[in-house]
């Protein structure tokens, strides 16, 4: 995202004299142009943890989003924002962690990958700050927060008592349910910047609901990630040479994945209903003149894509302000080199 332009809507969120965070941040969901799930850009939760600046109280702020986004499975758009990025400062307050949870990736000697490749060389990083993983390590390890305020970094373990996660199984395929899969209920991204004209928040972890296909085709199905449609496939019985033997494997698990979080109460969105309420978003804004900006290749759902309404239309793409902005990796930063330099411990 390089081209921003400004754009000031009835409400006075944009101007300095007027900045409201719970507009900002909902009008920033609206012209989040990577997602499908806007049409509840009206329903977010905002909690203002602007006057945290210390590790201990950040953490617990992160610890009560989990819980109160979690819902007991309903769950609720929640975005929490910390205090906004200080350019007379030589600290900052970020968490280096992608999403508040996210499963661990071991690099085996043979070359695999054990647990999430994505995960690969955060989970390196937070060995090498002293965390210490399970005695027997899994692939669905969570891995702990790293938080940086007041120049230094702390590193915490999530409490149980705010993760919730599904345990996969197949409504049809009792053999499914024996392979161990699972997920987390809450989407909750941590990286990204919370960003308004004359406000820049660094630190602003956000979460909608899952759309199946996030977890099916993406994390458990890509072949960069967990890549479970060889196995699939071969417990299937259904022989690589068929041509379409991956589209077979990935609807077996995006059914599993769907009925998963149904059986048990977790909200969750299949890709049709999600297209669906996206054409109807794009409907109401052009309504009140908006026209509305997206990234196609975020929008269209990774499975049966030309199947629904949103592969038939196009989107420009000018990203306006208020929005959630990518940033550099914090351990990439000149910050956060310097961090790691002071703070890894000797191999």
């Amino acid at each position: 995202m390089t081209a921003v332009e400004v754009w000031d809507f009835t409400s006075n969120c944009c101007s300095p004299e007027g900045f409201d965070l719970t507009d900002t941040a909902r009008q920033a969901w609206r012209e989040s142009v990577r997602c499908i799930g806007r049409l509840h850009w009206r329903s977010l939760h905002v909690i203002d943890a602007r006057s945290l600046e210390d590790a201990d109280s950040i953490f617990d702020a992160c610890v009560e989003h989990l819980r109160s986004a979690t819902n007991s499975g309903r769950i609720t758009p929640t975005q929490t924002v910390f205090p906004e990025w200080n350019p007379d400062s030589e600290h900052r307050i970020r968490i280096w962690n992608h999403q508040l949870l996210r499963y661990a990736g071991y690099r085996q000697a043979n070359g695999s990958v054990l647990g999430d490749p994505m995960n690969l060389a955060f989970t390196d990083i937070v060995r090498s700050l002293g965390w210490t993983p399970p005695r027997e390590p899994g692939r669905f390890d969570l891995l702990p927060l790293v938080i940086e305020a007041g120049g230094k970094l702390a590193i915490r373990d999530l409490p149980p008592d705010c993760i919730l996660e599904v345990e996969m199984e197949h409504p049809s395929l009792p053999w499914f349910g024996k392979l161990g899969l699972r997920w987390y209920a809450v989407p909750a991204i941590s990286d990204m910047i919370l960003a308004a004209p004359g406000h820049v928040f660094p630190c602003a972890p956000f979460n909608g609901w899952y759309m199946g296909t996030e977890i099916g085709s993406r994390n458990l199905g890509d072949a960069n990630r967990y890549n479970l449609l060889p196995e699939l496939a071969a417990r299937l019985g259904i022989p690589r040479s068929q041509r379409l033997w991956k589209d077979q494997a990935l609807l077996i698990l995006n059914e599993a994945v769907l009925h998963s979080f149904e059986r048990d109460g977790i909200r969750i969105i299949d890709h049709h209903q999600a297209s669906r309420e996206f054409i109807a978003h794009c409907q109401r804004e052009e309504a009140l003149g908006h026209e509305v900006q997206a990234e196609w290749a975020w929008i269209v759902p990774p499975l049966s894509g030309s199947a629904t309404g949103v592969f038939h239309r196009n989107y420009p793409l000018q990203p306006r302000l208020p929005n959630l902005l990518p940033q550099v990796e914090a351990w990439n930063s000149p910050q956060g080199l310097a961090l790691l330099h002071q703070y890894q411990r000797p191999s």
